[in-house]
């Protein structure tokens, strides 16, 4: 029976669903470290995570039975792409299962940051009354800058804008504009001219440290900045320093570069303590309503995958997804893409009286992805020829 380990509190909707595809389930609270994973990997077949758990190349080399890795969230940069891909294993994530959460917090949290909700909550928790408009704006005819155009900044950008607000948005590669948000020439301008700055960058290697002193000095006096995207692209330290020079006045931060495995551990940041600053522990996806959506699109995709060989929105291998021939079986083999794989599987297949009965060919970079459906079953022998070829990673029987 394949099993499956589930890190890191995810949905139960994930155990379900695995669990009535044959499929056995163990569910663990908290993150594991890279020698934890290792020595918990053994005999598994499918791993669940967030985004804390770091699935690296020798996680990967460790755990020959693993068959598929499920993201349970947006990002996958705490994955090895291409060693997993080499590797044989699949990966999927959940990429438009919490986006509506994450623009309800930066919504939220612009308009707390604008009103200054947290410097009047915390003085009158304090027994001060301090009522007073000094410093606080309606978010109506306000202008929001969103870095990064994609899921989330595109849909943040229309409820913005049903709010009053005037956006302008900031994407190195070509976005389509919605609504009535403007398409800033370049990073510099936004921060010019907006109010309210917000990252929706992804995770990339690349954008380590995109955000930081030469960025912020750029914005205006008195705006508001927010990270819901990835911590290690913002300078933590020079974000401090703008706010305690009053050069913004507010700031909303929900990821941060090193954050703690589990609930309840100690966190640290120069951020903590300092005014109209709202710190969350990373919780932009975290509402019932995604957690149980990311549950049930990501353990539906390995279920899939296990039971049909379909990598429809796989984020590291070919998208192969054929709709199977009835009673037939069906041979899924991952190998390097290089000249004359199919004609080879043919070859094998004919020289050992199996017909194709349906048959799909996909690549991907240095990967290719064959789909073949055959009438019956298949014998030892086919199996043993076809996993003997010199391009193959992966062959498994579905």
């Amino acid at each position: 029976m394949a099993r499956a380990l589930l890190l890191e509190n995810l949905h139960p909707q994930a155990s379900t669903i695995l669990g009535a595809a044959g499929v056995d389930p163990e569910a663990r609270a908290g993150a594991l470290d890279e020698d934890e994973l290792v020595a918990a990997l053994a005999g598994v077949t499918v791993l669940g995570i967030r985004s804390k758990t770091q699935v690296t190349e020798r996680v990967l080399a460790a755990a020959p039975d693993l068959r598929a890795v499920g993201a349970f969230c947006i990002g996958t940069n705490q994955i090895d792409l291409a060693a997993a891909a080499a590797h044989g294993v699949a990966v999927f994530n959940a990429p438009f299962s919490n986006t509506r959460s994450v623009v309800e917090l930066a919504l939220a949290e612009i308009i707390a940051l604008t009103r200054r909700l947290t410097v009047k909550d915390s003085t009158l928790h304090a027994g001060v009354w301090d009522k007073s408009a000094e410093g606080s704006h309606e978010v109506r005819g306000r202008t929001l800058g969103i870095v990064g155009y994609g899921n989330i900044g595109s849909q943040l950008s229309v409820v913005a804008e049903a709010l009053g607000m005037s956006v302008v948005y900031y994407d190195t590669a070509e976005k389509l504009a919605l609504g009535n948000a403007r398409r800033a020439p370049d990073l510099e301008s936004l921060l010019r001219q907006s109010d309210v700055v917000t990252l929706h960058v992804d995770g990339r290697p690349g954008n380590a440290g995109f955000f930081g002193r030469e960025q912020l000095a750029q914005m205006r006096e008195g705006a508001i900045f927010l990270n819901l995207s990835r911590g290690f692209v913002l300078d933590h330290d020079a974000l401090a320093e703008q706010v305690r020079a009053g050069h913004l006045s507010g700031a909303a931060i929900d990821v941060f570069p090193e954050e703690p495995k589990t609930r309840g551990d100690a966190f640290s940041s120069p951020l903590r303590g300092l005014p109209n600053v709202i710190l969350t522990p990373h919780i932009g996806g975290s509402t019932e309503e995604a957690q149980e959506d990311i549950g049930r699109f990501v353990a539906t995709k390995l279920r899939d995958y296990l039971s049909t060989g379909s990598t429809s929105l796989s984020v590291n291998l070919p998208a192969v997804a054929l709709e199977r021939v009835p009673g037939s079986a069906r041979l899924a083999h991952l190998h390097r893409n290089v000249p004359g794989v199919l004609a080879t599987v043919n070859r094998v297949l004919a020289e050992h009286d199996v017909n194709v009965e349906g048959q799909l060919l996909t690549t991907r970079g240095e990967m290719g992805y064959a789909v073949t459906d055959v009438p019956g079953g298949v014998t030892d022998e086919v199996v043993a020829a076809l996993r003997a070829m010199p391009e193959t990673v992966r062959l498994s029987v579905v």
